[in-house]
């Protein structure tokens, strides 16, 4: 069974909401499979070899449970909106993805790739444009 690192409440409620509102990272909005609304989380999108790609770091969060039954997502940043199909890469294709995500990012997501080493426990998703 994959396993989950749960943010802290400091980040679901200051640092997350500050880094969408700025800017600073992109957000992604998909719709929520039990209530409807809609869930936003700042993201890393990764440009690899052609495709985006979103990475669980965190591994099966909300957002990766809501996406597999929406399908589809925006990811908003900076005013501008981009509409998506996602599609879940399977586990045997991940690592190449998981490793590019790392170099680039590797000294934001370290720790929980640390503590979740097993790429089966980071769902990935290539974005393809709606």
């Amino acid at each position: 069974m994959a396993r989950y690192i749960a943010p802290g409440r400091l980040v679901r409620a200051v640092v997350n909401p500050l880094v969408m509102r700025f800017g600073a990272a992109t957000t992604l909005v998909v719709r929520a499979r039990v209530t409807g609304r809609t869930q936003a989380v700042p993201v890393n999108v990764l440009d690899y070899e052609g495709g985006r790609y979103l990475v669980a770091v965190r591994g099966e969060t909300q957002w990766v449970r809501n996406l597999r039954a929406a399908g589809e997502c925006e990811l908003r940043r900076r005013g501008r909106v981009y509409r998506y199909v996602a599609e879940e890469v399977p586990v045997e294709d991940r690592e190449p993805v998981i490793a590019a995500y790392r170099e680039r990012w590797d000294s934001q997501v370290r720790r929980f790739f640390q503590a979740l080493p097993d790429p089966a426990d980071h769902p990935v998703f290539r974005l393809r444009q709606a």
